[in-house]
């Protein structure tokens, strides 16, 4: 079956928190501006998710809801299929979304004054759940070499070694930077990992898409010593583009880190999950895999639109390795933060994730999203070009 990855959708109408957000903040934008900021996507969900869905709702009476069989089945057998992941079933605890499930698991782990480690340039809310909740942020930032950014072990050891930092809040793929990250490098964290004590949050929720010539690794099945260290967040909400329906799981074999992170849930997340997002979430593990395929390709097609249209100007591509992000650097052009964001949203009437916002390492770069049908990739393109070139 061929999937529709072109029809645009207009979701200013559907209450769109990119397209609120953007039309608040610029309200002389075009009206017919796509923001290519905030992951999620322009693509309408898979067609046997909106089926199953209303088959799903002619019976199901919609009062609280937890994980029943059908959607943990569904999720362990994507997880063994596509990452050879084996999960059981007491290691799951299911949430709204893993944003918040991050900040409960810094809670967890860490008391107030604890040193909780990132690798900057990273998704911004791992500072504000370290921060907002009394903790250290400890950056040891990533190394930028030839439009490829690397892990600076080096700096990472010395962090690990102070007693005072108790966590490494790792993202797997990396969020903006793109990266997979291969056996070889996690080997070398989890050495680091395990000699000195610390724990491990990784948010795995971009693990579904990746690149060819790429392989995602579930950090935690490195070693059942890891393991027992370790809280793994995944989702379906950036794989079948169901941030709104308010499921994810998060995993986590110890069962005494376990029970820490379920205290730490109880009063601050709600008690009611979405019957509607576990549903959905079932039928896209069981169904929708070649969807997932075909989306894949449309990335890389995106990904290539864009190359070309730039490829005559001085903005340099972060080569992308998962995600469907990429990382644009524009440190070429001598401007200002301020001159370089105006000029983008009212000349080129583009809206992307500012690379300052994922940590001061990334001034001059720009996030976009590549989750829209080709032609508003090429659009923006051309219109960067025109202002660039």
């Amino acid at each position: 079956m061929k999937y529709d990855f072109e029809t645009l959708t207009n979701r200013r109408e559907q209450g769109s928190v990119k397209y609120r957000k953007t039309f608040r903040e610029f309200p002389d934008l075009p009206v017919d501006t796509i923001p290519l900021s905030t992951a999620d996507m322009e693509f309408k969900n898979p067609p046997e998710m909106v089926e199953g869905l209303k088959k799903f709702l002619d019976e199901m009476v919609l009062g609280y809801t937890e994980a029943n069989e059908d959607f943990k089945e569904a999720l362990k057998s994507w997880l063994k299929r596509v990452h050879d992941f084996e999960v059981m079933d007491e290691w799951m605890v299911n949430n709204t979304a893993v944003v918040p499930a991050i900040f409960n698991a810094v809670k967890s782990l860490t008391n107030e004054g604890d040193g909780v480690i990132v690798m900057s340039p990273v998704y911004f809310p791992f500072f504000s759940a370290v921060t907002s909740q009394g903790r250290k942020l400890v950056d040891a930032p990533l190394i930028e070499k030839d439009n490829r950014f690397y892990i600076d072990f080096e700096k990472f050891e010395e962090l690990a070694k102070m007693k005072e930092n108790k966590v490494l809040l790792f993202c797997s793929p990396h969020n903006p930077v793109t990266r997979v990250w291969t056996r070889e490098e996690l080997e070398k964290l989890e050495k680091i990992i395990l000699e000195n004590d610390l724990y491990l949050i990784s948010d795995e929720i971009h693990s579904d898409i990746i690149m060819p010539g790429h392989k995602h690794i579930v950090f935690q099945t490195l070693s059942d010593e890891l393991a027992d260290r370790t809280i793994t967040f995944t989702s379906a909400s950036k794989t079948f583009n169901l941030a709104g329906m308010g499921v994810s799981t998060t995993i986590i074999k110890n069962p005494e880190l376990k029970k820490n992170f379920i205290q730490a849930v109880m009063g601050v997340q709600s008690h009611a999950n979405s019957a509607l997002g576990f549903k959905a979430a079932e039928i896209c593990y069981n169904e929708c895999e070649e969807w997932l395929g075909q989306l894949i390709e449309k990335i890389i097609e995106n990904q290539n639109v864009l190359k070309e249209e730039l490829k005559d100007t001085k903005i340099k591509i972060v080569e992308p390795e998962g995600t469907y992000l990429m990382f644009l650097d524009f440190r070429a052009y001598d401007m200002t933060r301020e001159e370089r964001e105006k000029t983008l949203a009212e000349d080129c009437a583009v809206i992307f994730d500012h690379g300052h916002k994922f940590g001061e390492v990334a001034d001059g770069f720009e996030r976009i999203n590549l989750a829209a049908p080709t032609e508003v990739i090429r659009d923006a393109a051309r219109r960067l070009k025109k202002y660039f070139n």
